[in-house]
């Protein structure tokens, strides 16, 4: 009995000496960092392939491997490298995605001990989107053609030896660029090819892309084929005069076999997304009616596989509907919502029953469907983003993967509290602060209030590696969805439309910082404000607004609304932000660029974005830059090298980025102070006094 006490004496004496010597999240540990996505159950429902990415030190990029494990989450091993791996309908290969000589090409392996791997798509194409066919003979995928001049010019001969300067682009569309594509070069169509190879065959053709549209650009969307293999059904907008019309989209099938299109719905609005029920007699699509509001709701909406009888079966939506998935029986569709900061799967009947399936405080997705089976993305405020598994029947989830865990495992992140306040108008806005890890109520730490972007999109419960880095570095993070705010209903989504950023987002922010203020633990001498995109835009806006902020780094921002929408790659919809035109009227234009508030501006602000961004281009970060130096305003300007919209997408930014704003706020006060413990807690009410606290603005 002495000997068994002493062995509990020393576990307990051993799991204490572990929790003493817990450590804090380093930044380095980013380097190690693991994500996974995409997991594909097998038609049998035994095994599951997903994507696992590793950012590669050396090349400064992310590495995309296909791992593969059983249903349960046993023999978990790495396949092959590449991603995107889909199953045979029958369960015997999958396709996937791979480099072949620098450029993505199509492969299938067999999934017996074999395990023969065949090139199917060779230099002529580089697959973007593919499906298999329902008899597993054919693969559809989407891959760019060539685009031809529409004028163009023909110089003398070139004496022999010449070096002449290249040709120029001509330019004759609107869209004409894409963030992380460049200048736009051809049009997205569809081909099929044999699963085994060949020759891969073009169905549709013209000066229009394939897929879901978003400001007159592609933006990717599935394509699916009819279940007796016939048909592939897609969306597009192949009409190029309607262009300006930047997000107008038909739902359309083409014949495998003849390559005739046709139109199944084409009423006027933005439909995308078209399924096929399994019985074949129906298409689920999603969209929204034609509006002049910057968010109008999405509705889900069937017909009949010929385009008839269009009706709607859940209408103002404003969270994202992707993917969808008919149930088994064709009596329904299973599709993600995300409200209040989580997400969950739901059920929609045809008759417009909305059922929710999961419940938790996650954020949780699904990409793939067998039986009564699922198998998605998980993640929570302490668990990165890992593979699970989704039962339909009772709504169970299980966590499968834990691929950070040994990077993690010692790791004591900040701890993540949900809060709702009130704001101005009767609004209710939610957030989350995360502490530091050895945080202590009686102590007085820096804030660092992060904004999103969209600003149409919401903040939520999912694992968040800069906001816990952050707190390991001392500071307490909030973060809250302020209306614009998708997750919690049209009305609140609307609040900004036509006046983005404007009072209301900005009373939001600031009563989410006096709401934490108000819990005695924050030091109101050293606040600061950072976000990137329409975040950015929001930073930017509060630092004309109000001199309580200590520092400022606005990332990637909208400074100058008109501008912006002559040189960003989304002009249709920057044109779109107001109403109306900038050329009848430019008052909302001018009142809503923080440009125009610049005079107002004392804080010491740091301005990011990428050299290459095509989304809230470098000017618009030049523009603020210029103006807060005449004006005598403590600034610096960073262009991220090799980077487009984000500052994040290459790892070492990342690095660089977490490191900016660290060195910024520091030298404005911020960061851990050792004499923390022995001052008082800022006050109550809120630092400075607002230049206008209360929003002078519609």
């Amino acid at each position: 009995m002495k000997h068994i006490m002493l062995l509990l004496c020393l576990t307990a004496t051993v799991l204490t000496v572990q929790d003493i010597h817990a450590r804090k999240l380093e930044l380095a540990d980013y380097l190690n960092y693991e994500m996974t996505a995409d997991p594909q159950l097998a038609p049998d429902g035994e095994r599951i392939v997903y994507s696992r990415q590793r950012i590669n030190k050396f090349s400064d990029s992310i590495d995309s491997e296909v791992w593969q494990m059983d249903a349960d989450g046993r023999r978990n091993r790495f396949l092959l490298k590449g991603g995107h791996a889909r199953w045979s309908p029958d369960g015997t290969r999958i396709a996937y995605i791979s480099s072949a000589d620098g450029k993505a090409q199509l492969f299938v392996r067999w999934m017996d001990a074999e395990g023969t791997v065949t090139q199917i798509t060779h230099d002529q194409v580089a697959p973007n989107h593919f499906v298999w066919s329902p008899d597993g003979g054919s693969i559809a995928f989407r891959a760019q053609v060539p685009m031809t001049p529409g004028f163009s010019i023909e110089l003398p001969a070139r004496p022999p030896g010449a070096q002449w300067t290249a040709d120029p682009p001509v330019i004759d569309r609107l869209h004409y660029r894409m963030d992380r594509v460049g200048l736009k070069t051809g049009f997205d169509h569809l081909f099929v090819v044999p699963a085994e190879g060949g020759t891969p065959r073009q169905l549709t053709e013209g000066d229009w892309d394939v897929g879901r549209r978003f400001s007159g650009l592609n933006f990717d969307g599935p394509i699916h084929w009819t279940p007796d293999g016939a048909s592939l059904v897609f969306s597009a907008e192949t009409d190029p005069a309607a262009e300006v019309a930047s997000t107008n989209s038909s739902i359309r099938s083409v014949d495998v076999g003849s390559g005739d299109m046709t139109t199944l719905f084409a009423e006027p609005g933005a439909w995308a997304q078209p399924v096929p029920s399994p019985n074949g007699k129906l298409i689920a699509y999603l969209g929204s009616l034609p509006s002049v509001l910057t968010w109008p709701g999405t509705e889900l909406r069937v017909m009949n596989s010929d385009g008839s009888d269009s009706r709607t079966i859940l209408s103002d939506i404003t969270s994202p509907l992707f993917p969808l998935r008919w149930a088994d029986n064709s009596q329904g569709l299973y599709l993600v919502l995300g409200r209040e900061g989580v997400s969950q799967i739901y059920l929609a009947s045809l008759d417009g029953k909305l059922t929710r399936v999961t419940e938790g405080y996650h954020r949780l997705g699904f990409s793939s469907i067998s039986g009564n089976t699922a198998v998605g993305i998980i993640s929570q405020p302490h668990v990165t983003p890992n593979v699970a598994r989704i039962s339909l029947r009772n709504g169970s989830v299980r966590q499968l993967t834990d691929v950070n865990a040994d990077i993690f495992g010692d790791v004591e992140f900040g701890n993540v509290e949900e809060i709702w306040y009130d704001s101005t108008d009767n609004a209710r806005v939610q957030g989350w602060i995360v502490t530091p890890p050895d945080f202590d109520p009686e102590k007085s730490y820096p804030l660092i209030l992060q904004i999103h972007g969209g600003p149409n999109a919401m903040y939520d419960v999912g694992f968040n590696f800069p906001f816990q880095e952050f707190a390991a570095q001392g500071y307490v993070v909030v973060y809250t969805n302020p209306r614009g705010s998708t997750g919690y209903g049209l009305e609140f989504v609307l609040a900004i439309d036509n006046a983005y950023p404007g009072r209301v987002d900005f009373d939001d922010l600031m009563a989410g910082v006096d709401a934490v203020i108000e819990k005695g633990y924050i030091d109101d001498q050293r606040l600061y404000v950072t976000g990137c995109s329409g975040g950015g835009a929001l930073s930017a806006w509060v630092v004309g607004h109000t001199t309580r902020f200590a520092a400022a780094a606005p990332l990637c921002p909208v400074i100058n609304w008109i501008s912006m929408a002559g040189t960003s790659d989304v002009a249709a919809w920057a044109n779109k932000q107001f109403r109306p035109m900038f050329w009848e009227d430019p008052s909302f234009w001018l009142e809503h660029s923080p440009l125009m508030h610049v005079d107002k501006v004392t804080t010491p602000t740091m301005l990011i974005t990428g050299d290459k961004d095509l989304r809230t281009p470098l000017a618009q970060a030049e523009e603020f830059y210029a103006a807060l130096k005449n004006n005598g305003v403590e600034t610096i300007l960073i262009p991220m090298v090799n980077e487009y919209h984000g500052t994040y997408s290459i790892p070492s930014n990342m690095l660089r980025t977490q490191l900016y704003l660290r060195k910024w706020f520091e030298q404005h006060g911020g960061g851990a102070r050792p004499e923390e413990g022995l001052t008082e807690t800022g006050s109550q009410n809120g630092a400075q006094e607002d230049d206008n606290s209360g929003g002078e603005h519609d």
